[in-house]
């Protein structure tokens, strides 16, 4: 009798506009600048960004939410082989990358791709990151895939789709 479905077949994951990190290693190029800010979620569920540090801790913040410095900008995924965001409020991803760009050697990380390797689950979840050479612009194909993407990323900050042309 005939497999139902091809040996090894795997459903097809829907692409996000929005990258989340892998277990394990996550292949990326930064592709323009970051905004940066601070942002927490409401009760129901919902990112509230703001380029300023919020005052005092808002009142529709869920339960056990913490207010927290992001940093968001886009990125080629060579896992998707897609262009998308990625939002950044771990410490140690944010210290690596700011090291590697504080690096004369380095520099800017438009020029290199970088490596962020994630490791265990939940409180137990720790990332390395590093710079891959070598130095040099992004490919063809990726800057094409950039530029047929519309991202206003100042959008986030107001609750609306970085997306929408």
């Amino acid at each position: 009798m005939e497999n139902f479905l091809p040996e090894a077949y795997e459903i097809p994951a829907s692409p996000s506009n929005y990258m989340k990190f892998q277990e394990g290693l996550n292949r990326i190029r930064i592709l323009g600048s970051a905004i940066v800010g601070f942002e927490y979620f409401t009760v129901d569920n919902k990112p509230i960004r703001s380029k300023e540090a919020f005052k005092e801790t808002p009142a529709d913040i869920k339960e056990n939410g913490k207010v927290k410095a992001f940093w968001a900008f886009p990125v080629y995924n060579y896992q998707t082989k897609t262009v998308q965001i990625l939002e950044v409020t771990q410490k140690t991803i944010m210290k690596d990358i700011k090291s590697l760009v504080d690096n004369s050697k380095w520099g800017n990380p438009i020029m290199y791709d970088i490596a962020i390797t994630k490791t265990g689950e939940g409180l137990e979840t720790e990332y390395s990151t590093q710079g891959e050479p070598p130095i040099g612009e992004p490919s063809d194909e990726i800057k094409t895939a950039f530029m047929e993407k519309t991202i206003k990323l100042e959008n986030l900050y107001a609750g609306k789709d970085p997306f929408s042309k």
